[in-house]
């Protein structure tokens, strides 16, 4: 992690807040390019910005929420004339995150992701709590503007409440994965030749259930527990984006198993998968890895207690383990 003495310098900061506002402004280009458009107004099933901005708070501390507000005011300002409106949409964009941060912390996360109530705090108070925020502010100043009709302001609600989320469930455990993954001493040449193998096939079956009019999306739940067992979040987690990435934009396109859906049907048919994939890998990742911190912890505890056992009796920790009931 980087120290807190230098980010704390104004040149320092103020290049960190800079570079985040371009990561947040280009993620929420690359979001924009699968969008959909729910009573004039423009959303995306999956709103990666909102994973990079709690991600960064998380990692580096709250002190880079401006570099948040800074890129929401870009990326409005790319789609449509700037307004008072804009206000509400950057205060919402910028409070979701940074509220759903301090629960996070009040409620004891790590971001390593390690334990099983990491995932379930990160899914309930990071993802489903903090992101009513956004889109409570978004969608309420459009009504307000008169953007948006107020009959309307719940179907844009969890329009932008969903997509949000989902930048939390599929972005955010993949940030934290990388920025908190220890390389190796040794990784076996199998290790590699397995996630190889295992990403290949995510990417090739995610590309051959999008096209098939049948509806055989679940079958890339497999892969996705294969990659949690094996490799944790770090494997899981990219696995999670392949299949988000791909079944987006068949959905957008109304394209395989989305084919003759309505709007409607298809974004709930998507986030559904979304959801279901993004929950399975985050809370079977930190299931995984809780245990095999267990696991390593009493391994350590046996072998300090061999250590003593040696120091008091010599020889005795290598006897045969129950002993011979003959003897």
């Amino acid at each position: 992690m980087v120290r807190t003495e230098e980010l704390r310098r104004p040149a320092t900061a103020a290049l960190t807040i800079v570079a985040l506002a371009a990561l947040y402004f280009g993620s929420a280009r690359i979001g924009l390019l699968e969008q959909v458009v729910v009573v004039d107004t423009v959303v995306t099933p999956l709103w990666p910005p909102t994973g990079i901005a709690l991600s960064s708070l998380l990692l580096l501390g709250l002190w880079t929420w401006p570099a948040f507000a800074l890129g929401t005011l870009a990326i409005v300002a790319t789609l449509s004339p700037l307004d008072f409106g804009v206000l509400g949409i950057m205060a919402g964009n910028t409070l979701a995150p940074v509220c759903a941060c301090l629960m996070l912390r009040r409620a004891g996360f790590h971001p390593a992701l390690d334990r099983l109530r990491d995932g379930v705090a990160l899914v309930l108070l990071g993802a489903f709590a903090g992101m009513v925020i956004s889109a409570t502010f978004g969608s309420g100043t459009q009504v307000l503007t008169g953007q948006l009709p107020a009959g309307d302001f719940w179907r844009t609600w969890a329009a932008w409440w969903v997509g949000d989320a989902m930048g939390v469930l599929v972005v955010t455990p993949l940030v934290l994965a990388f920025r908190t993954l220890r390389r190796p001493r040794v990784i076996p040449l199998y290790r590699w030749a397995e996630a190889t193998a295992l990403l290949a096939c995510t990417v090739l079956l995610s590309l051959a259930v999008v096209k098939s009019p049948l509806s055989l999306l679940f079958l890339v739940f497999p892969l996705i527990v294969w990659a949690a067992l094996r490799f944790q979040l770090a494997g899981a987690a990219p696995c999670v984006l392949v299949v988000s990435v791909v079944a987006i934009n068949a959905a957008t396109h109304r394209a395989g198993p989305f084919q003759g859906l309505s709007l409607l049907e298809a974004m709930v048919n998507l986030q559904a998968l979304n959801a279901s994939a993004a929950l399975t890998a985050l809370l079977l990742s930190a299931i995984i890895t809780e245990q095999l911190a267990i696991r390593h912890r009493v391994e350590h505890a046996c072998a300090e207690l061999a250590e003593v056992v040696d120091r008091l009796a010599p020889g005795e920790s290598r006897r045969r383990w129950p002993p011979d009931e003959r003897r």
